[in-house]
């Protein structure tokens, strides 16, 4: 996406919603920046598929970016929870979008929302070592053996890891650690459904979407927090402290 497609999109975004909570087509229309309602209707069908008028009740993925340690994060929720956070730079991402698009039936259109907040919260409190387990809503479907790959990756506890092995044999397809492996490297929530804590056989690194690097530093993470005589404050849990627990 350009700089002025992302623009426009967020504004599209922001009008639909205004719509939603009952405001006026042609307000919402000129107070976004668009001079004629012909031109706001043609833009806002291009992008959701619908008039204005027919979308007034219509849901959105609303799409965000934070900025972490490991690097900046794209983030996507709906109105039920998150159903995305992923590392901008990872080649996978445009195939997660165009996944999410297709499995909700909504539109990503650059926004804000309740729970992205709230992950934002929970993100920044993880990264400082004062957050163990998320509790943001989150929306993940898939297939049914994905489904059941990404449950089993909230079980592991925070610090620990388990081989692919130990994953195939709790979704009951033992052997299968091939397959286990594409679930997990499907996974559109990193972090908040810890593929990360998933590893080899012997212990070696592998597999993981957004780069062995970051998979290394979110599990020394995690266990430098567990060998921290206190447990850090949560009133910490800002961006600025973030790096010092990476360091």
């Amino acid at each position: 996406m350009t700089f002025h497609g992302y623009l426009r999109a967020r504004r599209l975004g922001q009008a639909m919603g205004r719509l939603r909570v009952g405001d006026d087509l042609t307000r919402a229309a000129y107070d976004h920046g668009y001079e004629s309602l012909s031109g706001f209707r043609d833009a806002f069908a291009k992008l959701f598929g619908d008039t204005p008028g027919r979308a007034r009740g219509s849901e959105t993925i609303a799409v965000t970016r934070f900025l972490t340690p490991l690097g900046p994060m794209v983030a996507g929720a709906t109105d039920d929870g998150v159903c995305l956070l992923e590392f901008a730079d990872r080649r996978m991402l445009e195939r997660q979008i165009v996944q999410i698009r297709r499995r909700f039936a909504l539109t990503p259109v650059p926004g804000e929302h309740e729970h992205l907040s709230h992950l934002d919260r929970e993100l920044a409190e993880y990264f400082t070592g004062a957050r163990r387990q998320f509790t943001v809503p989150m929306v993940a479907p898939g297939t049914p053996f994905q489904e059941q790959c990404w449950d089993y990756l909230r079980t592991v506890p925070y610090g620990e890891t388990r081989c692919y092995a130990d994953e195939a044999t709790a979704v009951g397809r033992p052997g299968a650690m091939r397959a286990v492996g594409r679930a997990n490297g499907d996974n559109r929530l990193a972090i908040v459904i810890p593929c990360h804590r998933v590893v080899r056989s012997n212990g070696q690194l592998a597999g993981y979407g957004g780069g062995v690097w970051r998979k290394r530093l979110l599990l020394e993470l995690e266990r430098k927090v567990l060998s921290s005589p206190s447990p850090p404050d949560c009133r910490t849990g800002r961006r600025d402290h973030a790096a010092r627990v990476l360091e």
